[in-house]
């Protein structure tokens, strides 16, 4: 069954060892901020050092694991129809909105949506990690470092399935930032299925 984020919200759920999980961008240039702890110590979350660091590259797609802060695997990458993907940059919050955007009464962002939904497992907002941030297409300049946040590659229908490899906490967002979605807020469609 498909389920439906709604633009610039976030939800959190179970996934267990050997569940898929689609993440699915229904309209086109929508990013989603995906998390990952362990349901048995949600200490243990999703690294994007140890995952990029394992990778040797920034850009994980189909067949790439994501890693935890303790080196083990808690997702695979089996299927990606994009190919581009961010794990550099950290959820947007209200504080992105006021430094990036000057906004003077700034949304919560995805990370406040993230520790809303989280709320019910324990997990504090400190705990929240840089997320993967599936179909968010960051440029970065080989040379100087800089990096540019670029309208997603995905379009209506594009699609990335994770694997579980552990019992897991996810929390998804339909991304909240303006310059990530190509200046327009859309939802984000997800399904859970039996491997």
């Amino acid at each position: 069954m498909t389920e439906r984020i709604n633009p610039r919200s976030g939800v959190a759920f179970e996934l267990k060892k050997g569940q898929a999980l689609k993440v699915i961008d229904p309209c086109g240039e929508q990013v989603c901020d995906m998390l990952a702890f362990s349901a048995h110590d949600t200490r243990e979350v999703i690294s994007s050092g140890r995952s990029i660091d394992y990778a040797s590259r920034i850009f994980l797609t189909q067949g790439d694991a994501i890693y935890s802060n303790r080196s083990r695997v808690l997702l695979r990458i089996v299927e990606d129809t994009v190919g581009r993907h961010d794990f550099l940059l950290t959820p947007c919050s209200a504080d992105t909105f006021r430094i990036i955007y000057g906004d003077t009464h700034p949304h919560r962002g995805c990370h406040g949506n993230l520790a809303a939904a989280l709320q019910p497992y324990h997990i504090e907002p400190d705990q929240i990690p840089v997320a993967f941030n599936v179909f968010m297409n960051v440029d970065v300049d080989g040379t100087t470092g800089a990096i540019k946040v670029l309208p997603p590659r995905s379009k209506a229908g594009d699609f990335v399935v994770f694997v579980a490899e552990e019992d897991l906490i996810v929390g998804l967002t339909a991304c909240s930032a303006p310059q990530s979605n190509n200046g327009s807020f859309k939802p984000i469609d997800y399904e859970i299925e039996a491997v």
